[in-house]
């Protein structure tokens, strides 16, 4: 058993890791400043609160709990928001990810798993991607996320940091006991959206764009379940752990199969029932046509394998968690 320090696991995927981790014989200890995260979302290991631009309640935590790995979801990740006000995500996901890494070197922790993008890519010049993919992000959301690759990558260099960067195409679906899921405020991701359109008649789904080069015309997506994206994290760190990965190492994670925004609208119907009004939209600037992952790499590195992405499976796990968050109070989804 190791303890991990998990940063941002008050949130989505990182909430989802931390119970992956307990469930693995591991003591997660989340760190996270609930700005996005919530309190009921941690419930296998220790909650500290705090910021990760905070050096000295960094150096506390550090020294209280003596983690054996960092596991980073820190992150603000909204595209849009992102190109409205570039200075805050720079400084949130750069300049924190700077502090945190800086800190857990000089508190002795060499081991550090990233929660990165295929967004590091920007528009590809070929389906799927893989790791070899030109870098060229389009949005400040990518840029910061590509930005600490590259820190880790010269910290593996100089200082003997060990560090996967995993690289997520598009996280979707929630807890197979809909213990949590996803509860973004405001929600942006297009499943969790699908399904509140379907608890709700009065709301339609916005679709961005019908003139794509696609077979229905609407964008293209790899989804991949967010228990397949936790696994991956448990391979990761436990290959840190036993010395079998060093310097850095960047993967992709995606179930490797693109389903278009009218697909996930015709399953959604199938699976809830319920018809789900579509409004047709104009384009969205910078929204590729497709993004679909080559994870083979994650496949040979980590023996890892995305047994859950099926899409069916992901949204009768999200529509379990919608219908349970519908009956929750605010206070408790506080």
């Amino acid at each position: 058993m190791a303890v991990l320090l998990v940063t941002g696991g008050a949130g989505y995927i990182g909430a989802h890791v931390a119970k992956a981790l307990a469930l693995a014989r591991h003591r997660p200890v989340v760190y996270d400043n609930l700005s996005r995260g919530h309190r009921y979302a941690v419930r296998w290991g220790p909650l500290a609160i705090g910021d990760i631009n905070d050096a000295d309640r960094l150096d506390a935590v550090f020294r209280t709990y003596r983690p054996a790995a960092v596991l980073h979801f820190a992150a603000s990740s909204e595209v849009s928001q992102s190109v409205r006000d570039p200075i805050a995500y720079w400084r949130n996901n750069v300049a924190g990810s700077l502090t945190l890494i800086e800190r857990a070197l000089a508190n002795g922790v060499d081991r550090f798993v990233f929660s990165s993008t295929c967004a590091i890519y920007g528009t590809p010049a070929h389906i799927p991607l893989a790791e070899d993919s030109r870098e060229a992000p389009i949005n400040p959301y990518g840029e910061t996320k590509l930005a600490v690759e590259r820190l880790l990558r010269s910290a593996a260099a100089a200082y003997g940091l060990n560090a996967v960067a995993l690289r997520y195409f598009n996280a979707a679906g929630a807890s197979q006991t809909a213990e949590i899921g996803e509860n973004h405020v405001p929600e942006t991701h297009l499943v969790p959206l699908v399904l509140d359109a379907a608890l709700d008649p009065t709301r339609s789904i916005a679709v961005f764009g019908t003139d794509y080069p696609t077979p229905d015309g609407s964008c293209i997506r790899d989804y991949v379940h967010v228990d397949d994206l936790a696994s991956a994290h448990i391979l990761a760190v436990e290959q840190l752990l036993r010395g079998g990965l060093t310097g850095f190492v960047g993967l992709n994670l995606g179930s490797g199969r693109g389903y278009s925004v009218l697909e996930i609208v015709k399953a959604a119907r199938r699976i809830t029932g319920a018809p789900i009004t579509v409004t047709l939209q104009p384009r969205r600037a910078g929204d590729p046509a497709a993004l679909v992952a080559d994870a083979t790499q994650a496949r040979r590195v980590l023996g890892w394998e995305p047994g859950r992405s099926d899409i069916g499976i992901i949204l009768r796990s999200a529509w379990r968690w919608s219908l349970r968050k519908d009956e929750l109070s605010a206070s408790e989804l506080a």
